[in-house]
């Protein structure tokens, strides 16, 4: 039985990572920060095969004590502080985190190996926030990297440094540079997940308005749990590589806003939505798309849900969760 250790694992691609890798037989670990995290009691009920341990990513000596007593095979560093509008907010944070949080990691692996850097296979969850002001479209493995945020700087370093322990020591460490990727347990402070609540809370009479930032922006929005098998297929080459993961369709947020309304028949979403320039970023991010060609072909890896099914799957979920919330 392979053992796996996840960092990150309460957000919502380490849940998924998880329920995929138990059910590949796999013996999983997670790496949870703070005794009493709130979101525990969320993990131990939807997991209860996963065995949990106190760490934090900016402490290197609680990282090396999880891999003690996990023993794994491989290593997803999923933890990050990953909300983009907050990294301005508190940048440091969001480095020491996101940027720094790898290098520990990374580090931590390698002195748990010692002579044998191969021994942990290590998947570091990079974003294409790093493309940023993007060069090129589409963006690939080779597009060059220009950040607008905290968040996408930090994700750039950790990035890099995975590359840097790769080609340094010889570890066994592959990036997926993921781009958005959605699903009902996303955090309802991202768009996405605002938009599906806001939609059904509105179709219930719960709530009046959607008050938004740049509906103008347009992103390469995948489902999450489509995107955690392509992390497991990377820990699964003999060589590790970067890849870029993605569907290769751009849709607007107001893309997304048609959608989400009209799968609860509302045609007309204007009167719902209202722009606020409090929630404009201080550097847009105005397009990403991304070519998963070299993941099609050197990891067989191709996306299964539609845009549109997302959104309905999504409005779904946040629907029945409304109903539930008036019993």
């Amino acid at each position: 039985m392979p053992t796996a250790l996840i960092t990150g694992i309460t957000g919502q691609d380490g849940l998924y990572l998880a329920e995929l890798l138990l059910a590949k037989g796999y013996d999983v670990h997670g790496v949870i920060r703070g005794q009493n995290n709130p979101k525990r009691e969320l993990v131990e009920s939807l997991l209860p095969d996963v065995r949990l341990h106190h760490g934090d990513l900016t402490d290197t000596s609680s990282l090396l004590r999880a891999l003690r007593d996990s023993a794994p095979d491989e290593v997803y560093n999923l933890g990050a502080v990953s909300f983009v509008a907050y990294s301005w907010e508190n940048a440091q944070l969001t480095t020491d985190v996101t940027a720094k949080g790898v290098l520990n990691m990374l580090e931590a692996v390698r002195l748990h190996t010692g002579d044998d850097p191969t021994h942990i296979r290590f998947y570091q969850a990079s974003s294409s926030e790093m493309f940023g002001k993007v060069q090129e479209t589409p963006q690939h493995e080779r597009t060059l990297l220009w950040p607008r945020s905290p968040y996408g700087v930090s994700k750039v370093f950790g990035h890099y440094m995975t590359i840097n322990y790769r080609e340094s020591y010889g570890m066994h460490a592959s990036s997926g540079i993921l781009f958005n990727h959605e699903s009902p347990r996303r955090g309802p402070e991202f768009v996405t997940r605002k938009i599906s609540r806001a939609v059904a809370r509105i179709k219930l009479g719960m709530q009046d308005e959607l008050v938004m930032g740049n509906l103008d922006a347009e992103r390469d929005w995948g489902y999450a749990g489509d995107y955690v098998e392509a992390m497991w297929l990377m820990l699964q080459q003999e060589v590790a590589d970067d890849y870029v993961i993605a569907t290769g369709e751009t849709h607007s947020i107001r893309d997304f806003l048609d959608l989400a309304f009209a799968h609860v028949g509302i045609a007309d979403w204007t009167p719902y939505v209202r722009q606020d320039p409090r929630f404009m970023r201080p550097a847009e991010v105005d397009t990403l798309v991304g070519d998963a060609s070299k993941a099609r072909e050197v990891l067989g890896w191709k996306p299964s849900v539609t845009f549109p099914e997302l959104v309905a799957l999504m409005v779904e979920a946040d629907l029945a969760a409304a109903r539930e919330g008036w019993k």
